[in-house]
């Protein structure tokens, strides 16, 4: 059986998810790596109630970061990606890209369950840390390579200065990147600890933001490139028609289209 403390466990939940809608008729993403990992892991995985709507959000949220990355690597060949907190995704995988050089980070007791599933190679790398700890950083190669930093599913169990903190040292470390992940708005954040996923999980939600251009007032060498929508993007139709007009109704209220969303920032000297 699988062990996992509070934020840890977490991970389980969109592995899970990408797992159940993979074996739909008309699914949003195949991810038959995570079809691989859940038949091998002991684990009540249905324990952890995650309601059908919360499932369709994780694997938009998968498939339209996984969108960006491929157009970022077909414009950026022999790029850098750097992937905080992996958990047990199978993005390298989805990708395909034989000429990236892949870094997969994530804390030491999942980066030792993922080696079950995924061999290092001189292009796909795995460290162990959290990435709140200084030293990982060292790890990574300084390189004037185009660079991706994904922190998807991260943020918002991070404090608003472990984030800036550590958006600095990548900064410090290869001057510039260009970041993509999902977030909260700030009443989601005080609310999302009630969702069944994380109450049976124990973690907790630090952060979340409702103007995008906060960020930019963290650092001089910060600009905002845009916001995704889950209820309004490239995605969406190629959903049912009533979850097509349900994202479609949602998207008229800010409250529920900032809900949570993908941000996409460039940060670094050249900016």
């Amino acid at each position: 059986m699988i062990k996992l403390d509070k934020e840890k466990e977490t991970l389980l939940i969109p592995l899970y998810g990408k797992s159940s809608e993979s074996r739909k008729k008309t699914p949003i993403l195949i991810d038959s790596k995570a079809m691989e990992i859940v038949g091998e892991i002991d684990y009540d995985f249905k324990s952890l109630k995650i309601p059908r709507k919360t499932n369709t959000i994780m694997c938009l949220r998968a498939k339209l970061i996984d969108n960006f990355t491929h157009v970022f690597l077909k414009d950026n060949p022999k790029s850098i990606v750097l992937h905080l907190g992996c958990g047990l995704d199978s993005r390298y995988s989805r990708i395909g890209n034989a000429e990236v050089n892949w870094f997969d980070l994530d804390f030491k007791e999942v980066i030792d369950i993922r080696r079950q599933f995924y061999k290092e190679t001189d292009k796909y790398h795995l460290i162990s840390s959290s990435v709140t700890e200084p030293g990982w950083i060292e790890k990574i190669p300084a390189s004037d390579k185009p660079f991706l930093v994904i922190a998807e599913g991260l943020f918002m169990y991070l404090k608003k200065e472990e984030i800036k903190k550590l958006l600095n040292s990548i900064k410090k470390k290869n001057g510039h990147f260009i970041l993509i992940f999902d977030a909260y708005s700030i009443f989601t954040s005080n609310k999302v600890g009630k969702h069944p996923s994380i109450k049976k999980t124990g973690a907790k939600i630090y952060w979340g933001i409702d103007d995008p251009k906060d960020i930019i007032r963290w650092n001089s060498e910060i600009k905002f490139i845009k916001e995704i929508y889950f209820t309004s993007n490239e995605e969406i139709d190629n959903l049912c028609f009533g979850t097509r007009l349900i994202y479609m109704i949602a998207h008229l209220f800010p409250t529920a289209r900032k809900a949570q969303r993908i941000m996409i920032y460039e940060i670094g000297e050249n900016v």
